[in-house]
């Protein structure tokens, strides 16, 4: 039995080959995490969350600020302020990107459909990154809306200052989204990664604070979330400058992502 090969006035082959994203494998592979992604009740669920937790912490963070006669400070300090409870939405959203697939044992389907670990590792980062950037930027502005009443008098507008500072806690957001996927695919298991960031973004600065002292608080300047804040607030008292902050957080999520990078090529899912 013969076949038949279709040619061209050339006498080349010109059979239809491999279309969409077999020809643009990257391609592929980002939006195959931006569909999984939205597939998860839990990604719409953080998401939805993140806006009203951030409309109450700033709501009363005006209000203390009005009550203790604060001096007067930009209106998007209060959304700066409610990273410090709202960026854990992101964290489990990103989180869930990664262990979610290693709980169902589907994460085997993914490394067989994308089997260059640094692309699957890399999409997974890009999706949350992006989603995590837009859920900062529009909850920031939420807070700042929902902080101005509260202010009374206390806060400052200005639209480049806040605008400003609404991109600067969707950066931060990002980032941190990033990091979370690094950290995921180190630990492999939610409450691991969990227990990290919760450790690394809100305990160890709350208890380097609170114990005080010039070494500690040092350190503390150092650690991802108080980074965060200086480039965030871009206060005259910050211990460096913004685009140094943006670094010292971008060089702890390059550390989680290399982490993550390393234990997923040295072990199969």
């Amino acid at each position: 039995m013969t076949s038949e090969v279709t040619t061209g006035t050339s006498g080349r082959d010109t059979r239809p080959g491999p279309a969409g994203p077999f020809r643009r494998p990257f391609a592929g592979a980002l939006a195959a995490e931006w569909t999984k992604l939205w597939s998860v009740r839990t990604s719409y669920v953080c998401l939805l969350a993140a806006l009203p937790a951030t409309g109450v912490f700033t709501f009363y963070y005006g209000s203390i600020a009005r009550i203790n006669e604060h001096a007067v400070q930009p209106v998007g300090d209060a959304a700066v302020s409610s990273t410090v409870l709202v960026q854990f939405a992101v964290v489990i959203l990103a989180t869930i990107t990664v262990t979610g697939e290693y709980t169902t044992t589907s994460m085997s389907a993914s490394l067989l459909w994308v089997p260059v670990r640094w692309r699957l590792q890399l999409t997974k980062a890009l999706v949350a990154g992006v989603v995590s950037f837009t859920a900062g930027t529009v909850s920031a502005a939420v807070g700042m809306v929902a902080a101005w009443g509260p202010f009374s008098g206390h806060a400052s507008f200005d639209a480049g200052t806040a605008a400003g500072q609404a991109l600067a806690v969707g950066l931060y957001y990002a980032l941190v989204a990033v990091l979370t996927v690094g950290a995921s695919f180190a630990t492999r298991h939610a409450a691991g990664a969990l227990t990290v960031l919760f450790t690394l973004l809100w305990a160890m600065p709350s208890m380097l604070v609170g114990l005080g002292g010039p070494v500690l608080l040092t350190v503390n300047d150092w650690l991802p979330h108080s980074a965060g804040l200086h480039f965030m607030r871009d206060s005259a008292d910050a211990p460096y400058p913004p685009i140094v902050a943006v670094a010292v957080l971008g060089a702890w999520t390059l550390a989680a992502q290399l982490a993550g990078l390393y234990r997923l090529r040295r072990r199969d899912a």
